[in-house]
């Protein structure tokens, strides 16, 4: 599809803004460029694979949080209260972003996700370098 295009590999990143748990408004362009990678996540509180793939992030994160790594988790949640109790709950330390609105989420479909969890990786120049990759791949592009 046309939108599969615009953010496949090698496309610059598609810009959105949504909302932080504490009510900002937060546009991706505040994060992309600030880190040598940055790593969109698309996610939500209901979703079993997201949460049990979360001890695994967390740990990547740790390990590589800094001048080269960020993440940015966008949820697909349609409850606010679900979105952030599983944030303290998990303790994810990241930013995150949702506007609440399940699958009509603006931000998933302008990165035509299907399906969660979802990753876009995205380099300092917002370029689109991965979708989906297994975080090993995205080691050895940090280690570069």
């Amino acid at each position: 599809t046309e939108v599969e295009k615009k953010t496949a590999v090698g496309q610059p990143y598609v810009n959105f803004t949504l909302q932080t748990p504490e009510d900002e408004i937060v546009s991706l362009s505040d994060f992309v460029g600030k880190t040598d990678y940055l790593l969109l996540d698309f996610w939500a509180s209901w979703c079993g694979p997201c949460i049990h793939f979360l001890p695994e992030l967390k740990v990547f994160y740790n390990k590589n949080r800094g001048t080269k790594f960020d993440i940015v988790s966008v949820s697909l949640d349609k409850n606010k209260e679900d979105w952030t109790s599983a944030i303290n709950k998990y303790q994810i330390k990241w930013h995150h972003l949702s506007d609440l609105k399940y699958w009509q989420s603006e931000a998933a479909k302008l990165y035509a996700v299907n399906s969660i969890p979802s990753t876009v990786l995205i380099d300092k120049n917002g370029k689109i370098v991965g979708r989906n990759m297994d975080l090993t791949e995205i080691q050895k592009l940090l280690e570069k």
